[in-house]
């Protein structure tokens, strides 16, 4: 499944969101410098559980990341878990 996934940047943060049969998943950052960011939550509501809403906002957050060169220290615990399963983008997250 295709998500429009849109992305809201601040100067100090920012967020990943989606809109899916009007309820709202959000993945939320804070920023450190211009080249790196802290990954400190992801919300995705009951409603969209399972159909891969949290997963996609992390893609959303790894592509930004390479296309930018940003570097993301991942606070979230469903960030990590996700890096954990896709050690391919390690590239672009601190510590990892």
């Amino acid at each position: 499944m295709t998500f429009d996934i849109r992305k809201e940047d601040g100067a100090t943060k920012g967020r990943f969101t989606v809109t899916v049969d009007g309820h709202e998943a959000e993945l939320t950052y804070s920023r450190l410098s211009p080249t790196r960011i802290i990954a400190d939550h992801t919300g995705v509501p009951e409603a969209l559980g399972g159909k891969g809403v949290g997963l996609a906002l992390v893609e959303a957050l790894v592509a930004d990341a390479r296309a930018t060169g940003t570097t993301v220290v991942p606070l979230c615990p469903f960030v990590n878990a996700q890096l954990a399963r896709h050690p391919a983008w390690s590239d672009v997250f601190e510590g990892a």
